[in-house]
C-alpha cells in the first residue's frame, strides 16, 4: 500500500505552504464556549505543527470574522480579504476548524471547494469531521459526506434564523425594545437591555422641539438653527459624548449639526408619546441579508410601552402641523400664520400667498376654479377671530374651547437651565486649561509657538461658549416668562376676549379653513361645532320632509 507523508501524496510535488487561518464566530454562536474565537485559535495553533514539517510552512496571517453569519461570504470582510490574498498569491493554504466555520451555505461551499480552490491551486484543510485536505485527497470535496454536512450546516442556519425571528417578534409584541441604540431622549435600562428609561438631558431637548414647533410656530429648519445656535449637541454628537459608538451613515459633514430632517424625525416619532413601533424592516432571508421596508400595517405597535416625554394632544397637534403644506418666509424661522391651514373649498387645492398694493392676499393657484377664490389676509384673520369669539360665547363649545386652550403646550425653562449650567461648566474648564497653559509655557513644558496656538484655540472656544450662554439665558428667561402665563390667553379664558391669532391657537382649535369662490370662509373646528350641528339638523329636516 502506498504511504503518504505529511507533505503530500506520493508523486505530488513538494511545496512551501503560506498558511492563512480562518476563524468565524456568528452571533448565534456567542454563548457557545466550544465555538469561541479563542478556542478555534488554540485548535488551529496545535494542529498546524502536527500536519506540516518544520521549514515547509509559514503562518502568514489570521482572518477572523467575529459576529458574522456564514450564510453568505460576500458580507464577511475577513473572508473576502482571505480570498483576495489567495488571488494575489500571499497565501496558498487555508485551514479551518470545520466546514461550518467557513460555510453555512451549501451553494457557496460547493463553489469555493470545487471551483475556487482548484483554480488557484490552493490547499484547503478542515480539521474536524468530515476531515478534508485537498492536497492529500483532492476528491474528498466531492464525497457524499461533505455534501450532506453542507446541507446540515445550512439547515442549522435556517432553523436558527427562524428561532431568532420568532424570539424578536415575541419580544416586540410584548413591548420590549430590541434596537441596538436607544432613541434620542431615552437610554437602555442598565438592569434590562430591552427596557428604555428617560434620559432627562436629551428629553428636555425633545420637549423643547415639540413646544417650539407647536406653540411658537417655528419651522423645522428654524428649530435646527436655534439648537445649533444654543450649542445643543445633535443626537449623533450626544451619543458619542456619552461614550456610545454610534455612527449615522447618512449624516452630512461630520454629522454633529442639527438639520431639518433630524427635527422632522423627532416630531413624527410616536415613541415620544409612549407608543413603540418596531419591525419596520425585515431581512429578505437567512441567505440574503438585505433589509426591505415593510408597510405601516405590518409594523408591531405597542402603546404605553415606554415613558412618554410629551402628551398625546401635543403629539397630535405636531402631527397635524406636519401634514400641512407649510411655507416659511425667506430667511425666517417661523411659518406664515395661516400656512398649511388654507385650502380652496372649490377644488381642494392649496392657496397661494401674494402681496399687491400693500396688502397680502390668498388665492387659489389652480387653473380649474373660475372665478378663483381670493381673500385679503387681514379680512381672513378678522373672520377667523370673529368665529372663535362667537363660539366662545356658546355654553357647550365655550367649555371645550377653554379646555383645549388650557391644554395648549406651555413653556418650561428647566431644560434650558440645565443646558446653561452645562455650558457654564464647559467655559470654566476652558478657562482653567487656559490658566494652566501659561504655567506650562513658563516652566518650559511647551514651546512659545505651542502656547500661542493653544491659547488662540481656547480663547475662541471661550468666546463661542460665552455667546451660547447669552443666547441660552435669553431663551430661558423668555420660557420662564411664558410659563408664568400668557396674558392674551388668560383674558380669553376669563372674559372670552381674544385680541389676535397665533399658530399655536390655530393648531389647538382649527382643523382647516376652506375658501369659497363667493368669499365665504368655512372653518373646520377641532372642538364641538354648533354651526355644523345646525346645518346637519336642517339637512335631516329636509330629508324627512321629502320622504
Amino acid at each position: 500500500m502506498a504511504r503518504h507523508g505529511r507533505n503530500g501524496a506520493r508523486g505530488q510535488e513538494r511545496r512551501f505552504w503560506r498558511i492563512g487561518r480562518y476563524i468565524r464566530l456568528s452571533r448565534e454562536d456567542g454563548g457557545e464556549v466550544s465555538e469561541s474565537v479563542l478556542n478555534q485559535d488554540r485548535i488551529l495553533a496545535e494542529a498546524i505543527p502536527q500536519r506540516f514539517e518544520a521549514g515547509t510552512y509559514e503562518v502568514v496571517g489570521d482572518y477572523i470574522d467575529d459576529g458574522r453569519s456564514g450564510t453568505t461570504d460576500r458580507e464577511r470582510a475577513e473572508f473576502q480579504r482571505m480570498v483576495r490574498d489567495v488571488k494575489e498569491g500571499r497565501i496558498n493554504c487555508i485551514i479551518v476548524k470545520n466546514l461550518s466555520r467557513a460555510f453555512r451555505n451549501s451553494a457557496d461551499q460547493g463553489r469555493f471547494l470545487e471551483e475556487f480552490i482548484p483554480l488557484y491551486r490552493t490547499r484547503f484543510i478542515s480539521l474536524y469531521q468530515p476531515a478534508i485536505d485537498t492536497f492529500l485527497d483532492p476528491e474528498a470535496v466531492h464525497g457524499l459526506e461533505v455534501g450532506i454536512t453542507g446541507f446540515m450546516n445550512e439547515q442549522y442556519a435556517y432553523k436558527t434564523s427562524v428561532d431568532v425571528r420568532r424570539t424578536f417578534r415575541s419580544k416586540m409584541e410584548s413591548g420590549a425594545f430590541i434596537g441596538a441604540f436607544a432613541p434620542y431622549g431615552y437610554a437602555k435600562d442598565p438592569r434590562d437591555k430591552n427596557a428604555l428609561i428617560v434620559d432627562e438631558d436629551a428629553a428636555q431637548t425633545v420637549r423643547a422641539i415639540f413646544l417650539w414647533f407647536v406653540r411658537d410656530g417655528l419651522s423645522k429648519a428654524g428649530i435646527a438653527a436655534r439648537l445649533n445656535a444654543l450649542g445643543v449637541p445633535n443626537p449623533t454628537a450626544y451619543k458619542r459624548a456619552k461614550g456610545i459608538p454610534y455612527h449615522n451613515p447618512g449624516a452630512a459633514g461630520d454629522g454633529t449639526a442639527w438639520c431639518g430632517a433630524t427635527v422632522r424625525r423627532i416630531l413624527t416619532d410616536e415613541i415620544y408619546a409612549g407608543t413603540m413601533r418596531q419591525g419596520r424592516q425585515r431581512v429578505v432571508s437567512y441567505k440574503v441579508h438585505k433589509r426591505v421596508a415593510l408597510p405601516p400595517e405590518e409594523w408591531i405597535t405597542v402603546e404605553h410601552a415606554v415613558p412618554a416625554l410629551i402628551g398625546q394632544d401635543l403629539f397630535a397637534q405636531a402631527s397635524a402641523l406636519n401634514r400641512r403644506d407649510v411655507r416659511t418666509p425667506p430667511g425666517g424661522q417661523k411659518p406664515y400664520l395661516f400656512s398649511g391651514f388654507l385650502r380652496c373649498a372649490e377644488c381642494g387645492g392649496a392657496l397661494t400667498r401674494k402681496t399687491a398694493r400693500g396688502h397680502v392676499y390668498y388665492a387659489c393657484r389652480g387653473g380649474e376654479c373660475s372665478p378663483a377664490p381670493s381673500i385679503r389676509e387681514d379680512r381672513l384673520e378678522r373672520a377667523v377671530l370673529a368665529a372663535i369669539r362667537t363660539l366662545s360665547r356658546l355654553p357647550a363649545p365655550a367649555t371645550e374651547l377653554a379646555e383645549r386652550v388650557r391644554a395648549a403646550p406651555g413653556a418650561r425653562g428647566d431644560g434650558l437651565s440645565a443646558l446653561y449650567e452645562q455650558k457654564r461648566a464647559e467655559r470654566r474648564r476652558a478657562c482653567g486649561v487656559l490658566d494652566g497653559l501659561y504655567c506650562d509655557w513658563r516652566s518650559g513644558e511647551i514651546t512659545e509657538e505651542q502656547y500661542r496656538r493653544l491659547k488662540e484655540r481656547l480663547e475662541e472656544q471661550s468666546r463661542v461658549l460665552e455667546e451660547q450662554l447669552s443666547r441660552i439665558a435669553r431663551e430661558r428667561d423668555e420660557a420662564e416668562r411664558a410659563a408664568r402665563g400668557n396674558p392674551e390667553l388668560a383674558a380669553f379664558l376669563d372674559r372670552g376676549e381674544l385680541l389676535c391669532l397665533s399658530r399655536s391657537l390655530l393648531a389647538a382649535l382649527v382643523g382647516g379653513i376652506g375658501l369659497h369662490a363667493d368669499g365665504t370662509v368655512a372653518i373646520d373646528f377641532r372642538c364641538v361645532d354648533p354651526f355644523r350641528r345646525i346645518l346637519d339638523a336642517q339637512q335631516d329636516v329636509r330629508g324627512h320632509g321629502n320622504g
